[in-house]
C-alpha cells in the first residue's frame, strides 16, 4: 500500500525553533545557527499505527502579530504545528493570533493542530508555564507537547500526534467510537 501523503505546515513567531524541529524530525540533527527561514519543504516517510505516511512538512517564515496569514498555507494542508518558545511570552501571544487567522482564512471552527512549547532545555529562562500551554490547547481542542529540538525531546511525537489527529478527523481511527444513539 503506498504511503498516505499528508501536508503539514509548521508555523509560529520568529526564532521559536520551527526549523530546528523540522530538521531534527527529518534528519535527526540539531542545527544551532539561526538563519531566518523564507520557506523550506521537507519530506519524510514515517509510520504511525502500522500505516506509512509521506509527510510533506512546510517550514514557514516566522510570523508576527501583523503578518497577514499566507493564503497558500490554507489550501491542501492536512494539519498544523503551531510553535512557541517557552522562553518567550511574546511568541505565546503571537501563536494565538496565528491560530485565529488560520481559522479565519480556513472558514472553519476547527483544524487539526498540535500546539508545541519548544526549548524546554532552556527551562531556567521559562516565561510560559506548561499549564498555560495545556489550557490554550484544550481551548483549541488541540494536542499539546513541550519539546526540545536541541535534545530531540518529544520531536517525533509532534508529528505522530498530528497524524493521529488528522486520521481521527477523517474518520479513519481504527478505534470504535463510544457513541450510542438510542
Amino acid at each position: 500500500m503506498p504511503a498516505k501523503e499528508r501536508n503539514i505546515a509548521m508555523m509560529g513567531y520568529r526564532s521559536v525553533g520551527k526549523s530546528s524541529l523540522s530538521i531534527q524530525f527529518v534528519e535527526g540533527q540539531f542545527v544551532d545557527s539561526y538563519d531566518p527561514t523564507i520557506e523550506n519543504t521537507f519530506t519524510k516517510i514515517t509510520r504511525v499505527n502500522s500505516t506509512d505516511y509521506e509527510v510533506k512538512l512546510v517550514d514557514t517564515a516566522g510570523q508576527d502579530e501583523y503578518s497577514i496569514f499566507p493564503a497558500q498555507y490554507s489550501m491542501d494542508f492536512h494539519g498544523y504545528v503551531l510553535v512557541y518558545s517557552i522562553t518567550s511570552q511574546k511568541s505565546f501571544e503571537v501563536i494565538q493570533i496565528i491560530y485565529e487567522k488560520l481559522l479565519d482564512v480556513m472558514g472553519k471552527a476547527y483544524v487539526p493542530v498540535v500546539l508545541v512549547g519548544n526549548k524546554t532545555d532552556l527551562h531556567q529562562e521559562r516565561a510560559v508555564s506548561t499549564e498555560e500551554g495545556k489550557k490554550l490547547a484544550e481551548c483549541w481542542k488541540a494536542q499539546f507537547l513541550e519539546t526540545s529540538a536541541k535534545q530531540n525531546e518529544s520531536v517525533a511525537d509532534i508529528f505522530h500526534l498530528l497524524l493521529q489527529q488528522i486520521e481521527r478527523d477523517n474518520g479513519n481511527t481504527g478505534e470504535k467510537s463510544s457513541c450510542t444513539i438510542s
